[in-house]
Order: C-alpha cells, then sequence, then structure tokens
C-alpha cells in the first residue's frame, strides 16, 4: 500500500488561520496560534489589545541585525457566500489551490513565516540578531490601533528594526516576479464648495456649486505634480466621491462635498501638494473649505542588503528575477518605515486578493516558506551567496 506524502507544515498552518474567522479588527485567535508556536522557538511573545484591535510583537535574541515578519491577521469580509464554491472559512484544495477568506491576503504569508523561522532556528539555533514578528488585526481596518501603535511603542523604547519583510501579496503572475520596496504615500482631503441654493428656472439667482466646481475639479484631474523618479511613477490625484443636491430636480444646491486623494511619490510632499491644490482653487475663485482627513509618508528601501538577500533568495527557489516597485497601495510598511531602515514587502500572487474564491497556490506556500528561510540565512546565517 502506497504511503500517503506528508502534508505540508506550511498548508497545514495556513488552512488553521483560514479556519478562523478573522473579519477585521477581530483576530479570532489568529495570534494565539502563531504565539504557541513561536514561544517554544525561544519568542518572548507581548499581546496588546486596544480598542477591540489585537497587535503581537514576538521576539527571539535581543542582539542586531533584528529581521522583523510582518503582517495582519484580519481579514476583509466575504461578500455573498452563494457565490463562493466553498465556505470561505472552510479553506477547501482544489487542483492544486487553497481556497478561502485570506488564503493570499495574508495568511498564506503568515504560515509561511513561522515554518521559516521554524526551520532556520532548528538549523542554526545559534545564528547572530535577532528575529521578530509583529501582526496586527487592524490593517485592513482603518488601520489606527494596529502595526502604528507597536512602532509607537518600540519606538518610544529606544528600539529599531534593521530589516522588515511585510507579507503582502506583491507578486503579479508567478510568485517572486514582483518585489515591493517601497510605497507612494497618501494623502486625502474633503472639499467643501459653497454656493446659493435655488431654483433651476432662475439660475441668474442662485450660485450652482456643481458648475462653479467643475473647472476645477477638471485642472486637478490633468495637473501634473510631478515626474516621479527612478522607483515611484508621478503622483496622482482623484477624485473618490462627490455629493451635491437639494432632494428636487428643480433645486440647484447650495453646497458640493468632493473626496480626493492623493498617491504620491517622493518628488513631492504632503505640503507641497496642499499648496498646489489650495492655489489651484483659489485661482477658480471658490468659496470652499478643505478638511485634510488622512495621511501617509512613502517609504523606499534602495538596493542593499535585504533588497539583494530577497533577490537572491527568490532566484535560488524559483529562478525568477524579480522586479522592484513602488506600485500599489498603502501598506503597514509605512508604519514600520519610521523604525526600519529596509522594508520590503513579499508574498504571494494576489490576482484574487479581496476577491469571492480568493487562493493561493498550494506549491507556492512551500516556495514561500523556503524563500523566507533563504532570507534569513543571508542576513543571520552568514550566506552571502
Amino acid at each position: 500500500m502506497a504511503v500517503p506524502a506528508p502534508r505540508s507544515a506550511t498548508l497545514e498552518l495556513a488552512r488553521a488561520l483560514i479556519e478562523r474567522r478573522s473579519i477585521t479588527p477581530d483576530d479570532a485567535g489568529c495570534q494565539a496560534l502563531v504565539a504557541a508556536r513561536l514561544e517554544p522557538l525561544g519568542f518572548r511573545c507581548e499581546t496588546h489589545a486596544i480598542n477591540g484591535v489585537t497587535n503581537l510583537w514576538a521576539r527571539r535574541g535581543s542582539g542586531h541585525p533584528l529581521i522583523c515578519f510582518a503582517g495582519h491577521t484580519d481579514v476583509v469580509p466575504t461578500g455573498p457566500l452563494d457565490l463562493w464554491r466553498s465556505d470561505p472559512f472552510a479553506p477547501t484544495e482544489i487542483d492544486g489551490w487553497l481556497y478561502g477568506r485570506g488564503a493570499a491576503d495574508m495568511k498564506g504569508s503568515l504560515a509561511a513565516f513561522v515554518t521559516a523561522i521554524e526551520a532556520f532556528v532548528a538549523a542554526r539555533p545559534d545564528a547572530a540578531g535577532s528575529i521578530a514578528v509583529l501582526l496586527t488585526s487592524d490593517e485592513e481596518g482603518p488601520s489606527v490601533d494596529g502595526t502604528v501603535r507597536v512602532v509607537e511603542r518600540l519606538a518610544a523604547e529606544g528600539e529599531s528594526i534593521d530589516c522588515c519583510i511585510v507579507g503582502e501579496p506583491s507578486s503579479v503572475d508567478r510568485l517572486g516576479d514582483m518585489i515591493k520596496n517601497g510605497r507612494r504615500g497618501t494623502l486625502s482631503g474633503t472639499l467643501t464648495v459653497k454656493g446659493i441654493q435655488g431654483h433651476v428656472a432662475y439660475p441668474q439667482l442662485a450660485r450652482n456649486p456643481i458648475h462653479l466646481a467643475a473647472p476645477a475639479i477638471a485642472e486637478l484631474a490633468a495637473t501634473r505634480w510631478d515626474d516621479g523618479n527612478e522607483y515611484f511613477p508621478p503622483t496622482t490625484w482623484q477624485c473618490s466621491g462627490i455629493h451635491a443636491g437639494a432632494g428636487a430636480t428643480n433645486v440647484s444646491p447650495g453646497r458640493l462635498e468632493l473626496t480626493f486623494n492623493f498617491r504620491y511619490a517622493t518628488a513631492s510632499t504632503p505640503e507641497s501638494l496642499a499648496q498646489r491644490l489650495e492655489s489651484i482653487l483659489v485661482r477658480h475663485g471658490l468659496d470652499c473649505e478643505i478638511a485634510w482627513t488622512g495621511s501617509g509618508r512613502p517609504y523606499l528601501t534602495p538596493r542593499g542588503g535585504l533588497v539583494a538577500a530577497a533577490e537572491a533568495a527568490i532566484r535560488d527557489v524559483t529562478g525568477v528575477n524579480p522586479e522592484l516597485s513602488c506600485t500599489g497601495g498603502t501598506s503597514d510598511g509605512r508604519f514600520i518605515a519610521a523604525i526600519c531602515r529596509e522594508v520590503v514587502e513579499l508574498g504571494p500572487v494576489n490576482a484574487t486578493i479581496h476577491q469571492v474564491d480568493e487562493r493561493v497556490s498550494i506549491a507556492d506556500l512551500d516556495a514561500l516558506t523556503a524563500i523566507h528561510v533563504g532570507i534569513l540565512d543571508r542576513l543571520l546565517g552568514g550566506n552571502t551567496r
């Protein structure tokens, strides 16, 4: 009788994590599961609960370099259950894929972190430096009480991280084909344009803020804010919402409210963008107010130790030469960069994240584990291949 092949440790842990219904900001026991795997390896695990958010900081060793694996245990809501081919919280294996909410974003990555650490510590128990794991259940939500709070506490204690691998699904077509070595900054605001409400039949007695704002909106959308640089595409401005109306078709509104967002390169600053936007509004003579509602600074990790280690590990495991990119949305890397000089994002293929039937390649889970072992080996184990 044939003996079944042993189950992958990374696959089994990924399945266990997916089974936990950790819809943001609920951790649903995911971090306790990870801590239970790390503590026998000598990790000191600290859990910090803030306003319904659960954060884990786990560290093995006290010296430097300190290599951190960071990620999130929360997932986005499932959407219509009847559209899934299986229960999104009942991990299902079909044709070489593992299906389930969070499979790619990012419970597969978390499982690979843990099993890579287990393998590395078993092979090199006396390796120099330290390893840490930073997890939050507030990445898919407002990101107010998650990673940023842990970073603030570490900064207050004078702690710094040398290298951080964030497990966001960075790959595009195949595992390892893209590393995110930075992210654009984000700057959001709400613009309120004031007019005078009136009857649509007597426009001379009113000031329609929609008509008044339209030329300014067109100019904002057409403005070239900068040219980007070697790593970043040019800064973009997008209108993300607009509302005006008095509730009847024969009444022109007295106010218009527009929400917007900049995704900006390091060639610009929040201050320079705000100044230019406000000057455009002034030039169009708008009676308006701006409320700046949120921001996040860009970060960039140039080619160097961590990027080189990740590139080499990916080539060894997959044969792929990864592309460096700073495209896409924001991640918790923007918070970690405040106390860490080198941050990259490296994870599975992102084609199905946040979608119905989210999935990850089962083969990629073990390959990702091997990549992380290779990175640790190069940064802490003395392997410089």
